[in-house]
């Protein structure tokens, strides 16, 4: 057999790098600016370990492409459609990344609530000579209401989470899900209804046409003037502008997001220069067990693609 190249979009962390077959080496992407029709000729593989969009002119430049392997759930940046219509499976890593995703949503819920960055910065800096109990109240999350908006596998953790914070859990999906209102004790509600009573606001859907700007001017009208958005879903859910005026305009009291569009934004973008914004680079899946998983589950799916395979953790295309 052949060796097979692996595209891969940025440099692999080098525990990955190892769990590839013998038969398989990475190359760059680099090579796609090269546009040499030998070293194009030769990738049979790409490796998504960031979020390149790929498209169907993207997958016609690489004619022996046999299979597209994303680490990471979200697949919104490949147009599975265009890889369905070529006979390229494509592969992602379910299960692997909600545990993570759902600790990071309750990280960055508290971080926000209990003003832990900007009392790191303050702790830090010159002007802190004594305790001053008036300074950087925050507000409590136990006891208060939760809103999750899309009760999948990560909203779910979520809620399993804010359980142990003796938080009232309200929930919104496309349809209501009994089993869950009765394991979790979560409350369906709508969205607007959610919003106007949760003291946090917990996005985990996934990023499709319905859900793009999912929350905008309308939507962050209806929360409560002190309440906090999180964020840990994909950038697009939300209006980045609309987001901007309401934190600026102190409409509501504080987001906090790990995710954004474009990743990442603008170094002037508006958004970093407010106050009441918590901001993670993309870190939702960032657990040492879980990035291991993934690039396990990444590595399964191109090995069996190209050997012709069903891949152990494919999407669906259709």
């Amino acid at each position: 057999m052949h060796e097979a190249l692996i595209l891969v979009d940025v440099p692999l962390a080098p525990f990955i790098e190892e769990l590839f077959a013998p038969d398989c080496r990475s190359g760059p992407w680099s090579l796609l600016e090269e546009g040499t029709n030998g070293a194009l000729q030769e990738v049979e593989g790409l490796f998504l370990y960031g979020h390149p969009i790929i498209d169907g002119p993207f997958m016609d430049r690489l004619p022996n492409l046999k299979v597209i392997s994303n680490f990471g759930v979200g697949i919104d940046h490949v147009d599975l459609a265009a890889a369905e219509a070529r006979g390229i499976p494509v592969g992602n890593t379910p299960g692997a990344v909600e545990g993570a995703t759902a600790d990071m949503a309750m990280a960055l819920l508290l971080a926000c609530a209990r003003n832990v960055v900007a009392g790191d910065r303050y702790a830090r800096g010159p002007d802190f000579h004594y305790y001053d109990p008036s300074l950087f109240l925050g507000r409590e999350v136990h006891g208060s209401t939760l809103g999750i908006v899309g009760l999948g596998n990560i909203g779910r953790e979520v809620a399993r989470r804010a359980r142990g914070f003796d938080m009232r859990i309200l929930y919104h999906s496309r349809h209501r899900k009994p089993k869950a209102e009765s394991e979790l004790g979560v409350e369906y509600a709508s969205l607007r209804g959610l919003l106007e009573q949760a003291h946090f606001v917990t996005l985990n859907v996934p990023m499709t046409p319905e859900t793009r700007h999912l929350i905008g001017e309308e939507q962050l009208a209806w929360m409560r003037s002190d309440g906090i958005l999180v964020n840990v879903a994909r950038g697009g859910v939300v209006d980045h502008a609309a987001l901007y005026r309401a934190l600026a305009g102190r409409r509501i009291a504080g987001a906090a997001i790990d995710v954004t569009e474009p990743e990442p934004l603008a170094r002037d973008h508006p958004l970093l220069q407010l106050n009441n914004l918590v901001i993670t680079p993309h870190l939702g899946s960032a657990g040492s067990r879980t990035r291991l998983r993934m690039a396990q589950m990444t590595m399964d799916n191109i090995c069996a693609g190209l050997q012709g395979k069903r891949l152990p953790y494919a999407v669906r295309l259709s």
